[in-house]
């Protein structure tokens, strides 16, 4: 390559560098997507409706949802990580896209940590550790005590093999050093009504889908596997004042674009997210969910990088306990 054709490159190179600056700094001129890799209707579904309507708002575009699941999530965050890296396309990550399916799968679809741009942790969602109404504990040193005097013939649930509710539970065994039983159901609800009928022991669920077993008083609420108490279960005590650590089993929300974005569109669409969490109708919506709102300090697209890297790292460790085989 001679002199002339390195100056043309480095001119070409340094044009579309400003050009994708300029972009930037108008952007956004059209409609974004959010694309949710969950099925419609589900509570990650109903939290990205919610933030994409005061997104909207905020941004002066409409900011509209697209579902795509399958695997696990990954499906849904592949399209993300193909997706040109304008701005107009996002991903609201979840532990799922973006922790679990580097642990559960010996080929993910994607790099979690390389193949996103990360914008900013918006929430957290915490997991509930709930018993048939009869086991015989009622706080999580009693249920440590029974489990570690009875592991043989116990069993949990979950909403399936490679879930939340299936790790996080994989989570609390490794706490507790015991080896249970597992049985996977084919979604959540079924799992629930056995819990009720009392043919499985425990269930690791989302807050917001235990909440009205706990109320209705079909189920025993034990402890709350989050380093804070939820928003809609306040009495509830978490496992850490319940003197016990590494137990915390919250799923989280995210946004991420695809890698490459200008830095530009990043900073608006952090600081966009940011205002959205502190609107006080989204606040209150978002808490209804289960949701807590991160601290200020854990919204930065700085923190969200070293987060993913930490959590894939944290539920290697269940993951390998749990004696799933990766696919």
């Amino acid at each position: 390559m001679n002199v002339r054709t390195n100056i043309a490159a480095a001119t070409l190179i340094a044009g579309l560098a400003t050009s994708m600056a300029a972009q930037a700094q108008d952007w956004p001129k059209q409609p974004i997507k959010v694309v949710v890799a969950a099925a419609a209707g589900g509570p990650i579904d109903v939290f990205g409706r919610v933030m994409a309507e005061r997104l909207s708002q905020l941004l002066g575009q409409n900011v509209f949802i697209e579902n795509v699941p399958g695997a696990g999530g990954m499906v849904g965050g592949q399209s993300v990580a193909r997706a040109a890296p304008d701005g107009y396309t996002a991903l609201l990550g979840t532990i799922a896209t973006h922790t679990h399916s580097q642990n559960l799968y010996k080929a993910p679809l994607y790099n979690s940590v390389t193949d996103f741009t990360p914008v900013g942790l918006i929430a957290e969602i915490p997991l509930v550790l709930i018993a048939r109404k009869d086991l015989p504990a009622n706080s999580l040193q009693e249920f440590v005590a029974y489990a570690k005097a009875n592991a043989p013939k116990m069993n949990f649930g979950s909403a399936g093999t490679g879930s939340a509710t299936h790790l996080g539970c994989a989570l609390l065994n490794s706490g507790m050093g015991v080896s249970i039983q597992h049985v996977p159901y084919r979604g959540t609800a079924p799992a629930i009504q056995d819990l009720i009928a009392g043919r499985i022991d425990y269930l690791c669920e989302i807050v917001v889908t235990a909440k009205p077993q706990i109320e209705a008083n079909t189920v025993k609420a034990i402890v709350t596997l989050s380093g804070t108490r939820s928003s809609v279960l306040p009495s509830l005590p978490t496992a850490a004042e319940s003197g016990f650590k590494n137990m915390e089993a919250d799923t989280w929300t995210a946004l991420f674009l695809p890698k490459g974005a200008p830095a530009a569109v990043v900073a608006k669409l952090n600081a966009a997210s940011i205002q959205a969490m502190e609107t006080p109708e989204t606040k209150a919506k978002l808490e209804t969910l289960g949701a807590t709102i991160v601290a200020p300090d854990r919204r930065t697209p700085a923190y969200l990088a070293k987060f993913v890297k930490d959590d894939i790292e944290k539920w290697a460790v269940p993951v390998r306990a749990s004696g799933i085989q990766p696919e």
